[in-house]
């Protein structure tokens, strides 16, 4: 009946009211019948009442039924809100569940269901491509692919496995990095193996590609390496000779214009040294082989070391050179030595070669922070122009090509320098203005050594105490003028610096004068009339000069001069000197020389006769040697190879006549001289010998030789081209640590 009434409303209407109709008139035409009877015992009052009370409830009937009516209409207006919010809700699920399938799919990823006893339940279209299987074929299947290579299962915090894995497809051989974890499809159900595999075979190829290319490249660097090692060598024998033996024929009588050739071929041999050397150090930095070997060295000491060593250049084109060292530094500080001396080399051997009028100054001064240390290279050069100073620390810059062609040079310094610098941990700048010079500057970290801190350490040398004593400087260059008297300022003096004599000649009566500092450059008269002239006004009266004029004003007394300071000024000897007592100013030379030893290196130690063991094949290297050696007043015996080397030396020390000292040459036939020296240490355990002393003569620079040297129970390195200075030096650096017996 409902389903009729459903379906048609209008019929049920009609007969909802038909029946309703009768039912009211057949009720109401029995009531008025009933009560009009006789026998029916009407009364008008209890009719009124019964009616109106039936009417009451009628009313209150009706009334529920209208507020129940109200109600579910409000509920159903609810539920369809309700419904309505659901199907909306459901349609953004789908949506969201296809975008989402869309998206996965694209991705490519494998995506695979297993239950616990390996069972497919669910699988994507990327999974069902690879294994070339249907859906419906996978699904319900225990289906795997072949694995050809497995790496181990990493397990991250959540529990989920990851691993890598090789396995063979109908495309062929695959990487596939995969994630699994365990779901839960829904409650009440086991939970089943989610894995997620992503196809990552192009990236496991260029990663192993680029492990080959890796290995390849250090493997050509191990050969370059190898063959920089063997180039180096092979050069530096044949110019062991050159330069030696030139060395020797500069040492005997000969023509003014042999001698001339005789130096030209001295100076194309160094330069051709320092050449091999820049190639040899570009190679090592180029490798990442540049490895720093800090030492506690005296500062000061190694700035005017290289101020010496360069200063004759300066002086050859008659420009200025000097240096300073700022007191508040520490006297000893940690660092290479040897690779801070390379690059000082570097910008003020530039500095030097292009400038051509001026000079060049060496600066070194405290840096911002507390182990900093300043260097500052300037020069009144040539100057670089802008476009060239972004390219000057490139390697085989220089420049410009006309300055190439001019100056020579293979551009390789500041390249090297800069990056010893920036593996030191510092950075090096350039202000440069065309015509007016250049100032090359880097700040690398130099801790004091000593306990100091970390902060400045003791100064260098104790510094006199000068305040409100005046001191003049009269010289022609305006750099070593400016030098001398920045550091006589910061000793508290009150500094005048003249350029002309008769200008200083005018300036002595105005005051009484500590010292007064004369240069050499001004004529010999002139000096002596200055000098003879300030004895009045000055208790100090100092010339300085040049090692090559150090005879001419050997008597110092007979030209009013208190004494001497050799040219460049070293700060210990000018301050040993104005420290001195005016009444006992040293006037003889030897006490002057005793100012300059004093800062100097010691001479040779060495004072008897040594027996010297020398291995060298090379009989022209050889021959050197045994020269160098009968120079210094020793005996050599030769031997051509290491195991001759090792009997020679048995023999002697069972004679009882043993050599003081072992020179061997690395490369030899046979038996090299790393394992000979092992054998020599080996034999001296067993045997009531003293240890001998044992040289390394080798034309390699490399790091690798000189710890084989060391672990084969070597003492030091003597590196090819060897010269007579060199080997002195060698042999009082043996005696001073007691090696040998003076």
């Amino acid at each position: 009946m409902r389903r009729f009434a459903r379906r048609h409303p209008r019929i049920n209407f009609v007969l909802r009211s038909v029946i309703v109709s009768s039912a009211v008139g057949g009720g109401a035409y029995g009531f008025v019948a009933g009560s009009r009877s006789e026998a029916s015992g009407y009364d008008p009052n209890a009719f009124a009442v019964g009616a109106s009370f039936l009417f009451a409830i009628a009313c209150i009937g009706w009334a529920l039924t209208n507020m129940r009516l109200r109600w579910l209409r409000k509920k159903l207006r609810l539920l369809t809100m309700h419904n309505d919010a659901l199907v909306d809700r459901n349609w953004e699920l789908k949506e969201a569940e296809e975008r989402a399938r869309q998206l996965f799919e694209a991705r490519g990823d494998l995506v695979v269901l297993r239950q616990a006893d390996g069972t497919i339940s669910a699988v994507n279209d990327a999974y069902c491509v690879l294994a070339g299987q249907s859906r419906e074929a996978l699904i319900g299947s225990r289906y795997q692919f072949e694995v050809l290579e497995q790496t181990t299962t990493a397990t991250e915090a959540g529990g989920t496995g990851t691993y890598d894995q090789k396995i063979e497809t109908p495309r062929g051989p695959r990487w596939i990095a995969w994630r699994e974890g365990l779901v839960r499809p829904d409650a009440g159900r086991p939970a089943e193996l989610q894995c997620v595999g992503r196809d990552v075979t192009d990236r496991i190829e260029a990663a192993h590609a680029l492990r080959q290319a890796r290995d390849q490249a250090d493997a050509a660097s191990r050969a370059k390496s190898r063959f920089l090692a063997m180039v180096s060598h092979e050069i530096r024998t044949p110019l062991n000779g050159i330069i030696g033996m030139n060395g020797l024929l500069l040492d005997t009588a000969l023509t003014p214009e042999q001698a001339t050739y005789a130096k030209a071929v001295q100076s194309s041999g160094e330069a051709l040294l320092a050449l091999v050397e820049e190639l040899l150090d570009y190679s090592k930095i180029e490798a990442g082989k540049i490895d720093l070997e800090p030492h506690p060295f005296a500062l000061s000491g190694l700035i005017e070391d290289i101020t010496e060593l360069l200063a004759p250049r300066a002086q050859a084109r008659n420009i200025a050179f000097g240096s300073y060292v700022d007191e508040r530094l520490s006297a000893d500080v940690v660092g290479d030595a040897s690779r801070l001396r390379q690059v000082l080399l570097n910008l003020a051997g530039n500095a030097i070669k292009f400038t051509e009028a001026g000079g060049v100054t060496l600066i070194v001064e405290p840096g911002d922070a507390a182990d900093d240390v300043t260097f500052m290279v300037r020069d009144t050069g040539i100057g670089i122009a802008p476009d060239a100073q972004a390219r000057i620390f490139g390697e085989f810059e220089q420049a410009d090509e006309a300055i190439a062609q001019n100056y020579g040079g293979t551009g390789l310094g500041l390249s090297i320098s800069e990056r010893i610098v920036r593996r030191m941990g510092g950075r090096i700048t350039l202000e440069s203005t065309v015509g007016k010079g250049s100032t090359f500057t880097f700040v690398i970290p130099l801790p004091g050594a000593g306990g100091d801190g970390g902060g400045r350490g003791r100064p260098p040398f104790e510094a006199p105490d000068l305040t409100t004593r005046s001191v003049m400087v009269v010289t022609p260059h305006a750099i070593e003028s400016s030098l001398i008297a920045r550091r006589l300022q910061r000793w508290g003096a009150q500094t005048c610096e003249v350029s002309d004599i008769a200008v200083a000649q005018a300036l002595l009566a105005e005051r009484c004068w500590h010292a007064v500092l004369v240069d050499c450059a001004f004529a010999r008269a002139d000096v002596t009339s200055l000098a003879a002239s300030a004895r009045a006004h000055a208790g100090h009266r100092i010339i300085m000069f040049t090692p090559a004029m150090r005879n001419e004003y050997r008597d110092t007394a007979a030209l009013h001069l208190t004494g001497y300071l050799v040219k460049p000024v070293r700060a210990v000897s000018l301050a040993a000197r104005l420290a001195a007592p005016l009444g006992n100013a040293s006037t003889g030379p030897a006490a002057a020389d005793g100012v300059a030893a004093s800062t100097s290196r010691p001479a040779s130690a060495v004072t008897r006769k040594l027996s010297v063991l020398v291995a060298e094949d090379n009989d022209i290297n050889a021959m050197l040697i045994q020269a160098l050696l009968a120079r210094l007043g020793h005996c050599a015996t030769v031997t051509a190879d290491g195991q001759a080397a090792i009997d020679s030396w048995l023999a002697a020390s069972t004679s009882g006549a043993p050599y003081d000292l072992v020179l061997m040459d690395l490369q030899m036939p046979g038996l090299d001289g790393v394992e000979a020296t092992r054998r020599i240490r080996a034999c001296e355990a067993s045997l009531p010998t003293r240890r001998i002393p044992i040289l390394a003569l080798t034309a390699n620079t490399q790091l690798e030789d000189r710890k084989a040297c060391l672990e084969a129970g070597m003492d030091g390195f003597l590196v090819k081209p060897l010269n007579r200075e060199k080997l002195g030096d060698a042999l009082a650096s043996l005696a001073a640590s007691r090696h040998l017996a003076a």
